[in-house]
């Protein structure tokens, strides 16, 4: 739980690198996420070149944090390994917030950047990393340690919960 509680979005990062088994230990928290059907229809692109992480804020306009951020993990879905149309996006998305939980149970920061279902956005990855057709980029997260420190946020909310009916 406080891994979960603790978690915030950290856009500011040292310049210290990401150790090749922590990145190894994200991943696994990533592939351990639930997946319909069991499908697992995940990639995830590990991207640590500064040249191309600093290439990808100039065509996402959310991603100013990768010209500090000395990691970042593209969460993409294999469409031929899919097995329906409909449930993927959730599969990435457990995957993805799989990473987030590790990322502040290792002492790490990140945040999660939205690129699927943007065209723009998912075209750039595409040409960027030179994504083959059938592969969809999803999210990608800004991974490193924090230069910043946020407390944890109580957005608990009683008034959001029903019991048994609306």
């Amino acid at each position: 739980m406080e891994a979960i509680l603790a978690r915030r979005s950290i856009r500011r990062y040292t310049n210290k690198p990401v150790p090749d088994d922590v990145v190894g230990d994200l991943l696994r928290a990533a592939m351990s996420a639930p997946s319909a059907y069991n499908e697992q229809p995940w990639h995830f692109v590990v991207i640590r070149d500064r040249e191309v992480l600093d290439k990808i804020p100039e065509f996402h306009p959310h991603t100013q944090m990768l010209h500090e951020a000395p990691l970042a993990i593209l969460v993409c879905c294999d469409q031929n390994l899919k097995k329906t149309d409909w449930f993927w996006p959730q599969d990435c998305a457990a995957a993805t917030e799989n990473i987030l939980i590790a990322v502040q149970a290792k002492g790490l920061g990140a945040v999660w950047c939205g690129v699927y279902p943007r065209q723009e956005l998912m075209d750039g990855m595409r040409r960027l990393l030179g994504l083959p057709e059938h592969i969809t980029p999803f999210s990608l997260v800004a991974v490193g340690y924090p230069a910043e420190e946020k407390p944890p946020a109580n957005r608990y909310d009683e008034s959001r919960v029903h019991y048994d009916r609306w």
